[in-house]
Order: structure tokens, then C-alpha cells, then sequence
């Protein structure tokens, strides 16, 4: 146990490092941090998940929680809604795209049966929050294209997630029903936005009256836990619905509850405080995540690493081209489009929901668990690196004929800061 302090305490000051070396650098924190898990646990084994118990996975949550709800502070709404139609189309385009590439593999090549093979390419059929969001923040990305990654990841766990249990409930029950599916996507959706910005408006309420009270600097992201652990309770997307609460915290001017003056008298907005400490409680926790996923790896048979790098090449060359379908109408400047091509990574989600073929006795759910647990690995490390070669003149040439677009088109749009007080 004094060891597992140790390390956490390390890790936070060597964070801070990185943080300042992606800066000047270009390396992405985030594959150091894994990476450094990676040596300390599986390799030569000074730390494991069992170290941590219950909490790993719970904290492991927490982390993505505050990260959704952050990222959410940040957006704008009017943003948002411009971007909804490009964000719909890349969630569902790639998602699908990337299903079925990996079934496809799973199925013809790794020797899985159908129903396996569909499992696995639905289980890494999204992009993870707790990677891209950090690293969107970090790459000070266009504003559009910023928001357009941050609801896809949040999205597309939302359609793993449904996708996954669909299909387990397929395997345990014989089949299931198309109707109640898509209503289950929906419901998932809508729902939970719409308790996440219901439950900003009335926080934005009370918060002046919470702040009387003493040591209340953490109340809100306490506020956050509770939504989202009502909102998973009642069988929708708690992740959306702490994304929605952070979105409404900021932007609640443009619900229009200013012309409603006993409302409008009550309210008393999130400051700059509150703002810093959400982005330093975001900094502590994204450290500790990407460290515990790290350590959690499981390297299956050599085999399964080559297939999880020939699935991430397949997917990432696929995501290229679906980048520049997309964004062929679009303002968006080279750097930005090239950016969003590389943003595909997988994480926490893929990696939970890897573990439940094997919990429901589906054949190959060993399989499944080591390859997810690969792909996750190698798309991190493939994303680190493809941000970090960017700035070289011939990566820089390569994007501009993929995507179709001239270097100078990356000045057409300001870049993208989070608001400030």
C-alpha cells in the first residue's frame, strides 16, 4: 500500500512535467502517462490493479465524469447547435465504419464466431472522452471542430454501451427487439440531456445560498455525482447528462432565463474559481487514469497484438477518409481536419465493456477482452504519435492531399480558447 502512495504522489509531480513538455514538444502526456503505467505494472510488476481494489474502476469513472462535466463548462451553445449536423453524421459514420471493420477482421480472420466478432467491433466502435477531450483542450483546436470531438466521444459510448447489451441480450435471450433498441438509444439521449440541463438550471438556483456555506468549493462537482448516479439509476447516459449540466452551468444566458426576473435575481453563475478548480481536479485525474489503465493492460498472444495494430491502421485510414467527406463543405482549416483524422482513440469504455463477453460465458470472450485491451494500447499510442509528427513539413504535406486542403486554410479560423470570467 505504501508503495501505491508513493507512486501516485510521483505521478502527480511528473504530470506537471509533461504538461509543460507537450507544450514545448508536442508528446502527449496522456501515452507517457500510460506508458509509465504500463512499466511499473505489467512489466515489472511493482503495482497492480488488485493494489487498488474496488476503487481503481470507481475513481477510473470519476475521472470521465469530471472530464465530461469540464469539457462541458467550455462549450458554447450556439457552437454546439452549428455543429450538431457534422457531429451526427462523424459519430454514426465512424462508429459503424469501425464495427465493421473490426467484426469483419474478428470474424474472417481472428477465427470469431458472428456474434463475437459483432461484439468486439461494437465494444471499440467509439472514441474515448477521457483521451480526446485532454488532448482537444491541449491542441487548442478550432472551436467547431473542438466541439464536434468532444460530443462524438460522449456520443459514441452512449452507442457502445446500448450496442454491447443488445447484443449480449441477443446471446442470453434469443434475440431482441429493433423498436426498443432505437428507443433505448434515444430515450439514453434525450433523457439524460434533458435532466442534465434541468438539473444546471436549478443548481444555478441555489448555488448563491451554497456558497454561504463553508468549504463549498467542491459542492458542485459533488452536484455532478449526484446527477449522474440518478441518471445511470434511472437507465440513461449519465456521462451526457454531466456533459449537458456542464454546458447549461456556462451558457445558461441563451435559455433565455434572464427574462424571467424572479428567476433571473436567483442566479448566481459559476467564477473563476470554480472554473480552475475543475480544470486542476481534471489535471489530478486524468493523471491517475491514464497511470491505472497503464497498469491494467493485459498483453494477450503475440498474435492478437498484430491484429489489434492491422485494426487500428484499418480504422484510422478509414477515419481519414470519412474526415474529408465530412468536412469537405466546411470552413475548417487544414490543422483542424488533420487533428480530428488522428482524435480516434479507444479507453475506459472498450476496456469495461471487454469484460462482459467473458462474464456471460460467450465463446472467445478471452479473446475479446486481450484484443480490446490491445487496440487500446496501440490507438492511443497511434494518436500520440500522429499529433506529435504533425509539425514535420512532409506529415503537414500528406494531410494537405488526403483531406484536400491547402496549409493556409488553418488560418481561416481563430483558435479556440475556453471562456474565462
Amino acid at each position: 500500500m505504501s508503495t501505491t502512495i508513493l507512486v501516485i504522489g510521483l505521478m502527480v509531480f511528473f504530470a506537471h512535467f509533461l504538461s509543460l513538455q507537450f507544450r514545448k514538444t508536442n508528446i502527449p502526456d496522456v501515452l507517457v502517462l500510460m506508458l509509465v503505467g504500463i512499466v511499473i505494472g505489467p512489466v515489472l510488476g511493482i503495482v497492480t490493479p488488485d493494489d487498488f481494489g474496488k476503487i481503481g474502476s470507481l475513481i477510473a469513472t470519476i475521472a470521465l465524469v469530471v472530464i465530461l462535466f469540464e469539457s462541458g463548462t467550455s462549450l458554447n451553445i450556439t457552437t454546439l447547435g452549428e455543429s450538431l449536423g457534422t457531429t451526427g453524421l462523424l459519430t454514426t459514420a465512424c462508429f459503424v465504419f469501425t464495427g465493421l471493420i473490426v467484426a469483419i477482421m474478428g470474424f474472417a480472420v481472428m477465427g470469431l464466431e458472428l456474434l463475437p466478432a459483432t461484439l468486439l467491433g461494437m465494444i471499440l466502435g467509439g472514441t474515448s472522452s477521457a483521451v480526446v477531450i485532454p488532448m482537444v483542450n491541449s491542441l487548442g483546436l478550432s472551436e467547431k471542430p473542438a466541439t464536434v470531438l468532444v460530443l462524438e466521444s460522449a456520443l459514441s459510448d452512449v452507442l457502445c454501451i446500448v450496442g454491447v447489451f443488445a447484443l449480449l441480450q441477443i446471446y442470453t435471450q434469443g434475440g431482441v427487439e429493433p423498436g426498443r433498441l432505437i428507443g433505448s438509444v434515444l430515450s439514453a439521449l434525450i433523457f439524460a440531456a434533458v435532466i442534465g440541463v434541468v438539473g444546471g438550471i436549478g443548481w444555478l438556483l441555489v448555488l448563491g445560498k451554497v456558497r454561504d456555506f463553508p468549504n463549498t468549493i467542491s459542492s458542485t462537482l459533488a452536484y455532478v455525482f449526484i446527477v449522474y448516479g440518478a441518471t445511470e439509476f434511472l437507465g440513461f447516459s449519465g456521462a451526457i447528462a454531466a456533459l449537458a449540466l456542464g454546458i447549461t452551468l456556462t451558457n445558461f444566458e441563451k435559455f433565455g432565463l434572464h427574462h424571467i426576473p424572479s428567476i433571473d435575481r436567483n442566479i448566481e453563475p459559476l467564477n473563476k474559481m470554480d472554473l480552475d478548480f475543475y480544470r486542476e481536479a481534471v489535471f489530478l485525474l486524468k493523471t491517475y487514469f491514464f497511470v491505472y489503465l497503464g497498469i491494467s493492460i493485459h498483453f494477450g498472444a503475440a498474435e492478437l497484438a498484430l491484429m489489434a495494430v492491422a485494426m487500428v491502421l484499418l480504422v484510422y485510414v478509414m477515419r481519414l477518409g470519412l474526415t474529408r467527406m465530412v468536412f469537405r463543405n466546411e470552413s475548417y482549416g487544414l490543422r483542424d481536419a488533420a487533428i480530428t483524422s488522428m482524435l480516434a482513440p479507444k479507453g475506459l469504455a472498450a476496456a469495461v465493456l471487454a469484460a462482459l463477453p467473458l462474464q456471460y460465458g460467450v465463446a472467445g470472450g478471452e479473446v475479446i477482452r486481450d484484443t480490446t485491451y490491445m487496440v487500446v494500447l496501440v490507438s492511443i499510442t497511434l494518436t500520440a504519435v500522429l499529433v506529435m509528427l504533425y509539425p514535420v513539413p512532409q506529415v503537414r504535406r500528406f494531410y494537405s492531399f488526403a483531406l484536400g486542403k491547402q496549409p493556409g486554410d488553418t488560418l481561416k479560423v481563430a483558435a479556440y480558447k475556453p471562456p474565462q470570467e
